[in-house]
Formats: C-alpha cells, structure tokens, sequence
C-alpha cells in the first residue's frame, strides 16, 4: 500500500504527464521563477556565485550558494558543476574546497578551480562567470574516509590536489584535532601554492599542524620530486592515516613509498580528479547501439563507451566525472550486454542500471535514452 506522499508523488507525476508532458509539473514553471529567483528553478539544483577570488595565476576559488533543497556534503567530498555553454550543458567534477561549516552556517560552499589550457569548462569558468551568476550543481558524492579525532595524519598534494585536504583540514581545525597532522604540498613554484592564505590560518589555529611546501621546480637544474627523505621526515610515519591527491605519477611514486615505508595498505586513501587507468579487456567489444526515447541508432566496433558513441550520434545524455565515480551518467539498459571498462565484468543480458562512461557494448544493446 502507498503512503500519502507517495501518493501525493505518483499523482503529482500523472499530473505532469497529463498537463505539461513533464515528470515534475513544477519543471513548468522554470521561465517564470528563474526571472523572480533563479534558485527557484526545479529542472535542476541552482547556486548562485557569490563571489570569485584569485588564489594563484591560473586558479580561483568560486563562493557558491546552493538552493535551500541541496543536501550538502562531507569534507573530501566531489561535486559536478553543470553550466550552460553555447546552448550545450557541460558538466565537470570538482572537489569541495570549504568546510560543512560554511554550508551549516552560511548556506555557502566553495570550489577551487584550476584552468586547463585545452579544458572544455575550466576556462569558460574562468572567463564567462562571475558574482551573480548561476549554474547547476549535483548532490555531493564520494566515499572517501575522514580522519578521527585522535588519529595522527599525513597529507600528501600535488597541484590543485589540495582542495580536498583543505575541506578536510578546516574541519580537523573546527573539531580541535589532537593528533599531529603533516602536509606535504608539492607545486612547480611559490606562484603556483593555492589556499596560501588558508594554509597560514590553519597553522594558527590546529597547532598540532606541520607544513612543508615543496617547490619542485625551484631549481630547474635540480627539479626537487616527491622522494623516501621526504617521507623519511615525517614522525611516526607507520602509525598514519595517509591521504593523497594530485597527479597520477605523484600519486603512484606516494603509494609506492608509503608501502616501502610499512605504512598498510588500508591506512591509504587516494582522491582522484582525472580518470584512473582502465584495465585492458580480454573480450572484443562493439556492437549496434539503439537509443529508443531518441529513436538513434548507432554501431561501434572500436572498443568504446556508450558516453561517447552518444556523443557520436549527436546526442547529449547527462555525464560528470566520465571516470565511473560519480554516477550521473547512468542509463537504464532494456536489453543487450555490456563491459565494465574499470573491471572487465561483463552485465547480465536483461533490464538494468548501467553507467555510460565506463560501459562498453558487446553485441547489440537498447538503452532508455
């Protein structure tokens, strides 16, 4: 038996199909309360920028207001920011940069952006938004594990990998941490040390902090990388909690000098924010492709995901992360199987819930899209 507010739902649905062709009825009215408030709008979750500041030459913190209806999120935690460009909506995942707090308090949150040169978002971020503006955001997603109160930390960053060890750092700060807690930032040069300013606050603040900035390419002749002394410098370094962010290849050199070191495996966490690499599959794939909501139909013989033979048909289903974590791309599949791209597992041949940019054909496949 339905409850009232699935009743309520359900007819609220038939409602919308009836009258408006919609889902959701209130998706109607968008036109209107985006002119009276734009964080209104019901087709998606708005947040209105508060204000953007320089952090380095090619990076900004943007202040964000979400809708009241967001849900928030937990330090380390992602978001997909979704904007409008050229009539196309895009969508790129970026990680929280502040505390619960400000969301708690302030009904804010921040994101860091690094601009990439040949980025499709990153620079449109850059150069087209600025205070007032609005875009669209996901709830919060990731699984990633927060330091107790009373354990000893090791932060390891590289680049713009910091944002996640700022969230995290801010509510150790707010939390009184008693641990000792060691940061270990590597940038090309002091231009490049974004949140320099935050670093200087928490160090006031969460005394049990240690910073060490790593300026790899201070000296050109000596580029200075991630290495066992630097590890070696760090006190009671088996008995930490390890969590790393940056480059691939940092990321790789840290995991493998952490093992060296004795720290377990289980006490490393890893945050990733570019696509980590996919195994290779022992099975073909490839196959026709029909979108039956769009009435497409595609073939790929070429090993690759249904995101991008989409694209190809030039339709444009909703995506984030493109990398298998965030899941806004899932699609349902009525028939067909698929390859996991990440795992190599290969899907039932009936109806179920698949995620289009790590999910290759093998065979002929129908998708509700």
């Amino acid at each position: 038996m339905l409850s009232i507010t699935e009743k309520h739902s359900t007819a609220l649905k038939w409602l919308g199909q009836q009258v408006f062709n919609r889902q959701n009825p209130a998706v109607y009215f968008d036109p209107v309360l985006e002119v009276l408030n734009p964080l209104w709008v019901r087709r998606y979750l708005p947040a209105r920028i508060e204000s953007v500041d320089e952090e380095t030459h090619d990076t900004r913190t943007f202040t964000l207001r979400p809708a009241k209806r967001w849900g928030g999120f937990r330090p380390g935690q992602h978001i997909n920011i979704q904007v409008e460009k050229n009539g196309r909506w895009c969508s790129r995942p970026f990680t929280v940069s502040s505390a619960p707090s400000l969301w708690a308090e302030q009904g804010q949150v921040t994101i860091t952006v690094k601009r990439v040169a040949d980025g499709e978002v990153t620079p449109w971020l850059h150069e087209q938004l600025g205070a007032g503006d609005v875009v669209g955001l996901t709830e919060a997603f990731g699984d990633e594990p927060n330091p107790t109160h009373d354990e000893p930390v090791l932060f390891i960053a590289g680049g713009s990998g910091i944002t996640p060890a700022l969230s995290q750092l801010q509510a150790m700060a707010e939390q009184a941490h008693q641990a000792p807690v060691t940061l270990l930032y590597f940038v090309r040069s002091g231009d490049d040390v974004i949140g320099a300013a935050m670093l200087e606050r928490l160090q006031q603040c969460l005394p049990q902090l240690s910073v060490t900035i790593v300026e790899s390419e201070a000296n050109p002749e000596a580029p200075e990388h991630l290495n066992a002394a630097h590890l070696e410098a760090v006190s009671g370094l088996a008995g930490r909690s390890c969590y790393l962010c940056g480059p691939p290849a940092m990321m790789d050199i840290a995991t493998e000098l952490l093992s060296q070191a004795g720290v377990a495996d289980e006490q490393v966490h890893q945050t990733f924010f570019g696509p980590k690499s996919a195994p290779q599959m022992d099975v073909e794939g490839g196959g026709a492709v029909s979108f039956t909501r769009s009435g497409v139909e595609a073939t790929d013989q070429d090993n690759r995901v249904l995101l991008e033979i989409a694209e190809e048909a030039n339709l444009n289903p909703r995506y984030g992360c493109r990398m298998g974590i965030c899941h806004q791309c899932s699609c349902r599949k009525t028939s067909g199987t698929v390859i996991n791209r990440m795992t190599g597992v290969e899907s039932s041949p009936g109806e179920e819930t698949i995620q289009l940019c790590i999910s290759v054909p093998r065979g002929a496949v129908t998708l509700d899209l």
